[in-house]
Protein backbone atom coordinates (compact mmCIF):
# COMPACT_ATOMS: atom_id res chain seq x y z
CA UNK A 1 0.00 0.00 0.00
CA UNK A 2 1.19 3.51 -0.83
CA UNK A 3 1.29 5.83 2.18
CA UNK A 4 1.75 9.59 2.15
CA UNK A 5 0.17 12.88 1.14
CA UNK A 6 -0.26 14.54 -2.24
CA UNK A 7 -0.66 18.29 -2.51
CA UNK A 8 -3.23 18.42 -5.31
CA UNK A 9 -4.30 21.47 -7.29
CA UNK A 10 -8.05 20.96 -7.66
CA UNK A 11 -9.17 22.35 -10.98
CA UNK A 12 -12.47 24.05 -11.67
CA UNK A 13 -15.33 21.70 -12.50
CA UNK A 14 -14.23 18.87 -10.23
CA UNK A 15 -15.69 18.13 -6.81
CA UNK A 16 -13.30 17.06 -4.07
CA UNK A 17 -14.81 13.56 -4.35
CA UNK A 18 -14.09 13.58 -8.10
CA UNK A 19 -10.41 14.18 -7.33
CA UNK A 20 -10.31 11.22 -4.92
CA UNK A 21 -12.08 8.97 -7.44
CA UNK A 22 -9.64 9.89 -10.21
CA UNK A 23 -6.62 9.36 -7.95
CA UNK A 24 -7.89 5.91 -6.99
CA UNK A 25 -7.79 4.95 -10.67
CA UNK A 26 -4.44 6.65 -11.32
CA UNK A 27 -2.67 5.16 -8.30
CA UNK A 28 -4.57 1.89 -8.16
CA UNK A 29 -5.62 1.84 -4.52
CA UNK A 30 -8.87 2.52 -2.71
CA UNK A 31 -7.62 3.91 0.59
CA UNK A 32 -7.49 7.61 -0.31
CA UNK A 33 -9.22 10.58 1.33
CA UNK A 34 -9.26 14.36 0.97
CA UNK A 35 -8.81 16.93 3.71
CA UNK A 36 -11.43 19.60 3.14
CA UNK A 37 -14.14 20.15 0.57
CA UNK A 38 -13.75 22.69 -2.22
CA UNK A 39 -16.82 23.66 -4.27
CA UNK A 40 -16.76 22.56 -7.94
CA UNK A 41 -16.25 26.17 -9.13
CA UNK A 42 -13.39 26.73 -6.70
CA UNK A 43 -9.76 25.93 -7.43
CA UNK A 44 -6.60 25.41 -5.49
CA UNK A 45 -4.90 23.41 -2.79
CA UNK A 46 -6.50 20.11 -1.77
CA UNK A 47 -4.23 17.83 0.29
CA UNK A 48 -5.09 14.19 -0.38
CA UNK A 49 -4.05 11.38 1.97
CA UNK A 50 -3.07 7.89 0.84
CA UNK A 51 -3.00 4.70 2.88
CA UNK A 52 -2.15 5.19 6.56
CA UNK A 53 -2.02 8.94 5.99
CA UNK A 54 -5.85 8.88 5.92
CA UNK A 55 -5.55 8.76 9.71
CA UNK A 56 -4.59 12.45 9.65
CA UNK A 57 -7.35 13.64 7.28
CA UNK A 58 -9.40 15.09 10.13
CA UNK A 59 -6.37 16.75 11.65
CA UNK A 60 -5.40 18.41 8.37
CA UNK A 61 -8.97 19.61 7.88
CA UNK A 62 -8.65 21.47 11.19
CA UNK A 63 -5.75 23.62 9.95
CA UNK A 64 -6.17 27.27 8.96
CA UNK A 65 -6.67 28.08 5.27
CA UNK A 66 -5.81 30.95 2.95
CA UNK A 67 -7.93 31.96 -0.04
CA UNK A 68 -7.90 34.48 -2.83
CA UNK A 69 -11.45 35.56 -3.61
CA UNK A 70 -13.26 38.06 -5.80
CA UNK A 71 -16.28 39.72 -4.19
CA UNK A 72 -18.90 41.11 -6.57
CA UNK A 73 -21.03 43.80 -4.92
CA UNK A 74 -24.62 44.54 -5.91
CA UNK A 75 -25.76 41.01 -6.62
CA UNK A 76 -27.22 38.46 -4.17
CA UNK A 77 -27.72 34.81 -5.17
CA UNK A 78 -29.23 31.73 -3.54
CA UNK A 79 -25.86 29.95 -3.45
CA UNK A 80 -23.94 33.07 -2.36
CA UNK A 81 -21.70 32.73 -5.42
CA UNK A 82 -21.98 33.79 -9.05
CA UNK A 83 -23.20 30.36 -10.19
CA UNK A 84 -26.48 30.67 -8.29
CA UNK A 85 -29.85 32.15 -9.14
CA UNK A 86 -29.90 35.92 -8.71
CA UNK A 87 -32.27 36.90 -5.90
CA UNK A 88 -31.68 40.63 -5.84
CA UNK A 89 -29.65 43.34 -7.51
CA UNK A 90 -28.84 46.66 -5.90
CA UNK A 91 -26.94 49.77 -6.92
CA UNK A 92 -23.36 50.18 -5.73
CA UNK A 93 -23.01 53.90 -6.49
CA UNK A 94 -22.75 54.85 -2.84
CA UNK A 95 -19.75 52.59 -2.15
CA UNK A 96 -16.29 54.13 -2.23
CA UNK A 97 -12.98 52.32 -2.02
CA UNK A 98 -12.42 53.76 1.44
CA UNK A 99 -15.85 52.67 2.68
CA UNK A 100 -15.40 49.16 1.25
CA UNK A 101 -11.96 48.75 2.79
CA UNK A 102 -13.14 49.96 6.21
CA UNK A 103 -16.08 47.55 6.10
CA UNK A 104 -13.89 44.59 5.13
CA UNK A 105 -11.41 45.33 7.90
CA UNK A 106 -14.31 45.10 10.34
CA UNK A 107 -14.59 41.37 9.65
CA UNK A 108 -11.11 40.57 10.92
CA UNK A 109 -11.16 38.63 14.15
CA UNK A 110 -13.96 36.34 15.30
CA UNK A 111 -17.52 36.64 14.08
CA UNK A 112 -20.67 34.52 14.00
CA UNK A 113 -21.32 33.12 10.55
CA UNK A 114 -24.51 31.34 9.45
CA UNK A 115 -23.62 28.42 7.15
CA UNK A 116 -25.20 28.64 3.68
CA UNK A 117 -28.06 26.38 2.60
CA UNK A 118 -25.94 25.20 -0.31
CA UNK A 119 -23.36 23.39 1.82
CA UNK A 120 -22.52 19.83 2.81
CA UNK A 121 -23.45 20.34 6.46
CA UNK A 122 -26.09 17.92 7.69
CA UNK A 123 -29.36 18.65 9.49
CA UNK A 124 -31.22 15.60 10.79
CA UNK A 125 -29.01 13.37 8.67
CA UNK A 126 -29.58 15.22 5.40
CA UNK A 127 -27.14 17.55 3.67
CA UNK A 128 -28.24 21.16 3.46
CA UNK A 129 -27.67 21.40 -0.29
CA UNK A 130 -30.02 18.43 -0.80
CA UNK A 131 -32.74 20.28 1.10
CA UNK A 132 -31.98 23.47 -0.84
CA UNK A 133 -32.42 21.64 -4.14
CA UNK A 134 -35.82 20.52 -2.90
CA UNK A 135 -36.71 24.17 -2.38
CA UNK A 136 -36.54 23.89 1.39
CA UNK A 137 -34.88 26.32 3.76
CA UNK A 138 -34.14 25.30 7.33
CA UNK A 139 -32.89 27.30 10.27
CA UNK A 140 -29.11 27.06 10.74
CA UNK A 141 -27.27 27.92 13.91
CA UNK A 142 -24.50 30.45 13.53
CA UNK A 143 -20.95 29.28 14.11
CA UNK A 144 -18.04 31.26 15.49
CA UNK A 145 -15.31 31.51 12.87
CA UNK A 146 -12.05 33.43 12.90
CA UNK A 147 -10.75 35.68 10.15
CA UNK A 148 -7.02 35.87 10.84
CA UNK A 149 -6.51 38.59 8.28
CA UNK A 150 -7.82 40.11 5.05
CA UNK A 151 -5.44 41.66 2.54
CA UNK A 152 -7.11 43.68 -0.19
CA UNK A 153 -5.32 42.96 -3.45
CA UNK A 154 -7.34 45.09 -5.84
CA UNK A 155 -10.46 47.26 -5.80
CA UNK A 156 -12.23 47.87 -9.09
CA UNK A 157 -15.79 48.48 -7.98
CA UNK A 158 -18.10 46.67 -7.96
CA UNK A 159 -15.37 43.99 -7.67
CA UNK A 160 -12.94 43.54 -4.81
CA UNK A 161 -10.15 40.98 -4.95
CA UNK A 162 -8.86 39.97 -1.54
CA UNK A 163 -6.74 37.41 0.27
CA UNK A 164 -8.40 35.86 3.32
CA UNK A 165 -6.66 33.81 6.01
CA UNK A 166 -9.19 32.04 8.22
CA UNK A 167 -10.03 29.18 10.54
CA UNK A 168 -11.51 25.89 9.42
CA UNK A 169 -15.24 25.92 8.76
CA UNK A 170 -15.25 29.44 7.32
CA UNK A 171 -17.35 29.91 4.19
CA UNK A 172 -15.75 32.55 2.00
CA UNK A 173 -18.91 32.97 -0.09
CA UNK A 174 -20.84 33.67 3.11
CA UNK A 175 -18.19 36.18 4.09
CA UNK A 176 -18.63 37.86 0.70
CA UNK A 177 -22.38 38.04 1.15
CA UNK A 178 -22.02 39.35 4.72
CA UNK A 179 -19.67 42.10 3.55
CA UNK A 180 -22.15 43.06 0.82
CA UNK A 181 -25.02 43.20 3.29
CA UNK A 182 -23.05 45.37 5.68
CA UNK A 183 -22.28 47.75 2.82
CA UNK A 184 -25.98 47.84 1.94
CA UNK A 185 -25.49 46.57 -1.60
CA UNK A 186 -25.59 42.82 -1.24
CA UNK A 187 -22.81 40.74 -2.72
CA UNK A 188 -21.70 37.33 -3.87
CA UNK A 189 -18.45 35.49 -4.50
CA UNK A 190 -17.34 35.60 -8.13
CA UNK A 191 -14.27 33.33 -7.88
CA UNK A 192 -12.31 31.41 -5.26
CA UNK A 193 -8.76 30.08 -5.17
CA UNK A 194 -7.40 28.27 -2.11
CA UNK A 195 -3.72 29.13 -1.92
CA UNK A 196 -2.84 27.39 1.34
CA UNK A 197 -4.17 24.64 3.59
CA UNK A 198 -2.04 24.30 6.69
CA UNK A 199 1.54 23.69 5.56
CA UNK A 200 0.52 22.93 1.96
CA UNK A 201 0.94 25.84 -0.45
CA UNK A 202 -0.22 26.37 -4.01
CA UNK A 203 3.35 26.75 -5.30
CA UNK A 204 4.08 23.06 -4.71
CA UNK A 205 0.63 21.73 -5.69
CA UNK A 206 0.24 19.29 -8.59
CA UNK A 207 -2.55 18.81 -11.11
CA UNK A 208 -3.99 15.35 -11.68
CA UNK A 209 -2.25 14.94 -15.04
CA UNK A 210 1.11 15.64 -13.35
CA UNK A 211 0.41 12.90 -10.80
CA UNK A 212 -0.61 10.54 -13.59
CA UNK A 213 2.66 11.25 -15.40
CA UNK A 214 4.68 10.60 -12.22
CA UNK A 215 2.91 7.26 -11.75
CA UNK A 216 3.50 6.21 -15.37
CA UNK A 217 7.20 7.05 -14.99
CA UNK A 218 7.36 5.25 -11.62
CA UNK A 219 8.32 8.50 -9.87
CA UNK A 220 5.39 8.82 -7.45
CA UNK A 221 7.80 8.63 -4.51
CA UNK A 222 9.35 11.93 -5.66
CA UNK A 223 6.12 13.87 -5.22
CA UNK A 224 4.66 11.95 -2.26
CA UNK A 225 4.94 13.89 1.00
CA UNK A 226 5.85 11.66 3.98
CA UNK A 227 3.16 11.20 6.60
CA UNK A 228 5.40 12.26 9.49
CA UNK A 229 6.05 15.67 7.90
CA UNK A 230 2.55 16.68 9.00
CA UNK A 231 3.88 16.79 12.56
CA UNK A 232 6.73 19.17 11.77
CA UNK A 233 6.23 20.94 15.10
CA UNK A 234 6.88 17.79 17.14
CA UNK A 235 10.40 16.89 18.27
CA UNK A 236 11.85 13.64 16.94
CA UNK A 237 13.18 10.73 18.94
CA UNK A 238 14.40 7.16 18.44
CA UNK A 239 13.21 4.34 20.67
CA UNK A 240 16.17 2.20 21.75
CA UNK A 241 16.98 -1.24 23.11
CA UNK A 242 14.30 -3.45 24.57
CA UNK A 243 11.85 -0.56 24.61
CA UNK A 244 11.30 -0.88 20.85
CA UNK A 245 9.04 -3.88 21.42
CA UNK A 246 6.90 -1.85 23.82
CA UNK A 247 6.46 0.80 21.16
CA UNK A 248 5.54 -1.78 18.52
CA UNK A 249 2.82 -3.09 20.83
CA UNK A 250 1.38 0.39 21.41
CA UNK A 251 2.58 0.67 25.00
CA UNK A 252 4.08 3.74 26.67
CA UNK A 253 7.86 4.07 26.50
CA UNK A 254 10.05 5.23 29.42
CA UNK A 255 11.93 8.44 28.79
CA UNK A 256 15.25 6.66 29.28
CA UNK A 257 14.36 4.45 26.32
CA UNK A 258 14.28 7.36 23.87
CA UNK A 259 17.15 9.24 22.28
CA UNK A 260 16.09 12.65 21.04
CA UNK A 261 17.24 13.72 17.59
CA UNK A 262 18.61 17.21 17.21
CA UNK A 263 19.41 18.06 20.83
CA UNK A 264 19.05 21.82 21.43
CA UNK A 265 22.38 23.57 21.82
CA UNK A 266 23.50 24.37 25.34
CA UNK A 267 21.48 21.59 26.96
CA UNK A 268 23.41 18.81 28.65
CA UNK A 269 21.88 15.33 28.59
CA UNK A 270 21.36 13.33 31.74
CA UNK A 271 20.33 9.69 32.04
CA UNK A 272 16.65 10.41 31.45
CA UNK A 273 17.14 13.57 29.40
CA UNK A 274 15.17 15.57 31.94
CA UNK A 275 16.88 18.77 30.83
CA UNK A 276 15.65 18.40 27.25
CA UNK A 277 12.15 17.09 27.73
CA UNK A 278 9.03 19.20 27.90
CA UNK A 279 6.08 17.59 29.65
CA UNK A 280 2.82 17.66 27.73
CA UNK A 281 4.56 18.20 24.39
CA UNK A 282 4.10 15.98 21.32
CA UNK A 283 6.98 13.88 20.01
CA UNK A 284 7.52 11.87 16.84
CA UNK A 285 9.07 8.55 17.73
CA UNK A 286 10.89 6.21 15.33
CA UNK A 287 12.41 2.76 15.62
CA UNK A 288 16.19 2.25 15.20
CA UNK A 289 15.71 1.63 11.45
CA UNK A 290 14.01 5.02 11.04
CA UNK A 291 10.44 3.75 10.68
CA UNK A 292 7.86 6.22 11.99
CA UNK A 293 6.05 4.55 14.90
CA UNK A 294 3.64 7.22 15.98
CA UNK A 295 2.88 10.41 17.87
CA UNK A 296 3.50 10.41 21.61
CA UNK A 297 2.99 12.93 24.39
CA UNK A 298 5.38 13.21 27.30
CA UNK A 299 3.81 12.61 30.71
CA UNK A 300 3.62 15.39 33.27
CA UNK A 301 6.40 13.83 35.35
CA UNK A 302 8.71 13.58 32.30
CA UNK A 303 9.12 9.85 32.87
CA UNK A 304 7.34 8.25 29.93
CA UNK A 305 6.09 8.83 26.41
CA UNK A 306 2.42 7.93 26.06
CA UNK A 307 1.06 6.92 22.66
CA UNK A 308 -1.51 9.25 21.09
CA UNK A 309 -1.70 7.74 17.60
CA UNK A 310 0.04 4.73 16.06
CA UNK A 311 1.09 4.98 12.41
CA UNK A 312 3.38 1.97 12.04
CA UNK A 313 1.91 -0.84 9.97
CA UNK A 314 2.45 -4.38 11.34
CA UNK A 315 3.71 -5.38 7.90
CA UNK A 316 6.61 -2.93 8.28
CA UNK A 317 7.87 -4.54 11.47
CA UNK A 318 10.53 -7.26 11.14
CA UNK A 319 9.02 -10.72 11.46
CA UNK A 320 8.25 -11.66 15.05
CA UNK A 321 8.88 -8.18 16.44
CA UNK A 322 5.24 -7.13 17.01
CA UNK A 323 4.14 -9.93 19.34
Amino acid sequence: MINGILNIYKEKGYTSHDVVAKLRKIIGQKKIGHTGTLDPDAEGVLPVCLGRATKVCDMLTERDKTYEAVLLLGKTTDTQDISGTVLEERATDGVTEEKAEECIRGFEGEYDQVPPMYSALKVNGKKLYELAREGKTVERKSRRVRINGIRILEISLPRIRMEVSCSKGTYIRTLCQDIGERLGTGGCMESLLRTRSGRFGIEESLRLDEVEKAVSEEKLDRILIPLDSVFEGALKGTVTGGHVQKAYNGNSVPAKGVTLLGTPEGIEKNDEMQGELQSGRQYRLYDPEGRFIGIYRLSEDNRRFELEKMFLDPEEVPSGRMN
